[in-house]
């Protein structure tokens, strides 16, 4: 009897000690994420706010919305060009950049040219699809978001937290795939022969002329 109340008690004790190691319950991994969405749109919506804002009080320069949702003007445009840069291309591009009130951040000296594998290198997400949309000798000034630029992270350097960004891009060139492919072919190379005739032929060919020579002295 003794030992069997003895087991009772340390079977109460062991389930005691497991109910006091659970954790408390915390918001699940799905709420997280939806509020942190929810906050993020607020943010993105506050800063469209301000951009807007920028484009009333100019109204003498015409902005365009991209699908991306950026805003872009031309300082120079090429009004001939039909081709855009498209994926694995390369593009030479000089920019800088300022924050959404003018101040520079980078200059295009501190950034030096570019030369970007279209889509295939990771850049600011706006300038990604940004180059995209321009032609060879384009002068655009984009405004972008802090969800196009850098985000919540910044660049660990000079651009903040959650900043808006405005970015003055030259596209100075760009060598589409297809002709890169066409510029990389090996050169097909003649090859010459350094066969000799054989001594019969030779031999033939003198028999035959000899004849021919003969018959114009006889006639």
């Amino acid at each position: 009897m003794k030992n069997i109340l003895f087991l009772i008690f340390l079977i109460s004790i062991a389930s005691c000690s497991q109910q006091q190691a659970r954790k408390p319950i915390s918001h699940s991994e799905g709420s997280f994420m939806k509020e942190s969405v929810e906050r993020n749109k607020k943010l993105v919506a506050n800063e469209e706010k301000v951009i807007d804002s920028i484009i009333k009080s100019n109204p003498k320069i015409k902005y365009a919305a991209s699908k991306k949702g950026y805003w872009f003007y031309y300082l120079a445009k090429n009004e001939t060009d039909t081709i855009t840069p498209k994926r694995g291309d390369i593009a030479y591009f000089d920019y800088d950049v300022k924050d959404i009130y003018g101040n520079v951040i980078y200059t295009k000296d501190d950034l030096k040219p570019q030369v970007y594998n279209v889509d295939k290198q990771n850049i600011m997400m706006g300038l990604r699809d940004g180059i995209k949309i321009m032609h060879k000798k384009e002068t655009v000034v984009f405004l972008f978001t802090s969800n196009m630029g850098y985000g919540y992270h910044g660049d660990n350097d000079k651009i903040s937290t959650n900043e808006s960004l405005i970015c003055t891009v030259t596209l100075n060139d760009f060598k589409s795939s297809e002709s890169r492919n066409e510029i990389s072919k090996p050169i097909k190379k003649m090859t010459i022969s350094n066969e000799k005739p054989a001594e019969s032929e030779v031999l033939i060919k003198n028999k035959e002329l000899k004849s021919t020579e003969s018959q114009t002295k006889s006639e």
